[in-house]
């Protein structure tokens, strides 16, 4: 098993290298030492420093070529921090072994969750004031170079990391540089400081070589390949998707470094396992089978109303399994709160890209995102009304169920085949008998399956407590504004199961 996790910490690595400078040590070091036995003991965190900053040198190595031939190094207003860097870190690595086991710095790892979010609030990284490519460094620059370059060429040598993605700040907010020139300056740099501070560190620790040369190997050649297929991708898009691209890597990888620093003090709290168990499932579902709808939109002439509640049932059928595999209503609730939390600010900043309308036809601007987060919202809601509450488990997700499969029953056939409007004062006129007719029909069978499989139901009271669920979910959906529905119609449906489901 240790050595999925030395392929999985190599790969994260390689493709913080590639996007962004990241040093690897950032991503290997903390998965080393948490999660591979191999790494414990005294000198641990050392020889998991050594394997990563040798990792780092071909990886840097391959990106900087990369970068180099799209012209984005600019050493004339970096070669003041190559000089501080390279003079800096082999004291770092010998104060490093003098200290003993040292573990990768909280402020790191902060800094890398804290850069993510950043560049996806704002993954264009030019402004007014760039900074020319080969532009001379003027006094400022050349203060800020000397200052942060003696600070990252010792924390460098000493914990092996934080280099790349200090010099990236530096480049990018005190020396003018736009990204990709920062990264491809930061990686020249960090190849050789990776070079000389894993031969201090060997030449310091021979048994590194000796006890872990196996570990070495497959750390540098997964790395090195994942730093180059990055770094292509990289310098083969715009600023702005490299921007958001890094955005996405940098928070993912930053928080799951910090919760791996922190899983001792973490752990004692069974709310975050649980929470962190139901967002596991959450991704191994909800990942997958967007990766399949995506595919399904661009690869064929699927509708766009039919496109639209297919996401929707994705996200209910998540919502359902979430409340049956979560073992908590609390874990159920947060888990929902967090995915909300997370499609919602996403769906948001892919808005403004040319594909979003191409892959979403919206009734109005932001209507997707907004429906999502009602969603979420809802769901959150009705598991802890009828599970935190009432300790209904099962018959929250049934409810969760029945609306979200009767909803889309409702627009699969009232759109396509609904004739016969209903005209009423109460109603839009737009809904239809045949889509309620729908509604009713697959709420009342998903209902009647949850009822008898997973409630233990007997069959008449499940017959007549699916049908009132389903005959009162389907009314609300009807004499509803569209813009209500979805809090109204749950609402209605988990009433009705609590009431006469309860056993």
């Amino acid at each position: 098993m240790e050595y999925v996790w030395y392929i999985i910490a190599a790969l994260g690595a390689g493709i913080g290298t590639g996007l962004a400078g990241l040093s690897a040590a950032t991503v290997m070091v903390p998965v080393l030492i948490v999660l591979c036995p191999s790494f414990s003991g005294e000198t641990g965190a050392y020889q998991a420093t050594a394997i990563a900053l040798a990792s780092d040198i071909l990886g840097s190595a391959v990106t900087t070529y990369t970068y180099a031939r799209h012209k984005n190094i600019d050493l004339k207003r970096g070669w003041v921090m190559l000089v501080c860097i390279l003079t800096m870190c082999t004291v770092g690595s010998y104060v490093a072994f003098i200290v003993g086991n040292v573990v990768l710095g909280s402020f790191t790892l902060f800094l890398t969750f804290c850069i993510g979010i950043r560049f996806l609030v704002k993954p264009d990284t030019s402004r007014t004031n760039q900074a020319a490519r080969g532009e001379k460094l003027d006094w400022k620059g050349v203060v800020f170079s000397l200052f942060w370059g003696l600070t990252i060429g010792f924390g460098t040598g000493f914990v092996g990391t934080g280099g790349g993605m200090m010099m990236l700040i530096v480049f990018t907010v005190f020396l003018g540089m736009e990204l990709k020139t920062a990264v491809g300056t930061s990686t020249f740099i960090m190849t050789f400081t990776a070079l000389i501070a894993s031969v201090s560190h060997i030449l310091i620790h021979p048994a590194i070589v000796l006890e872990k040369w196996d570990v070495m190997l497959i750390c540098i050649a997964v790395a090195t390949a994942a730093s180059l297929i990055s770094a292509r991708f990289a310098n083969r898009v715009k600023n702005r998707m490299v921007g958001l691209v890094t955005g996405a890597v940098l928070t993912v990888l930053g928080a799951a470094m910090l919760i791996l620093n922190y899983w001792d003090f973490l752990s004692r709290y069974p709310l975050f396992t649980q929470t962190l168990s139901c967002f596991g499932i959450f991704l191994a579902y909800v990942i997958p089978s967007v990766a399949i709808l995506v595919l399904v939109r661009f690869l064929t002439r699927i509708p766009s109303f039919v496109f639209r509640k297919l996401l929707h049932i994705l996200a209910f059928t998540f919502s359902s399994v979430t409340i049956m595999t979560a073992p908590g209503w609390q874990a159920a609730v947060v888990t929902c709160v967090v995915a909300g939390l997370i499609i919602y600010p996403v769906l948001n900043i892919c808005e403004k890209e040319t594909w979003y309308p191409k892959l979403f036809v919206q009734k109005s601007p932001g209507e997707v995102k907004r429906s999502m987060i009602m969603i979420f919202s809802v769901v959150a809601a009705v598991v802890g009304v009828a599970w935190g509450a009432f300790g209904q488990q099962k018959l929250g997700a049934a409810a969760i169920l029945m609306w979200g499969t009767g909803d889309a029953a409702a627009a699969l056939v009232g759109i396509p085949f609904g004739k016969h409007k209903v005209k009423s004062r109460w109603t839009d006129g737009k809904k239809s008998w045949e889509g309620s007719a729908a509604m009713f029909a697959v709420s009342f069978l998903c209902g009647l399956g949850m009822l008898l499989l997973a409630q233990k139901l007997p069959l008449p009271r499940a017959l007549y407590t699916a049908a009132a669920g389903a005959f009162l979910g389907a009314a609300t959906e009807l004499f509803s504004p569209s813009e209500y529905d979805t809090v109204t119609v749950p609402v209605a449906i988990a009433a009705v199961l609590l009431l006469m489901g309860s056993v």
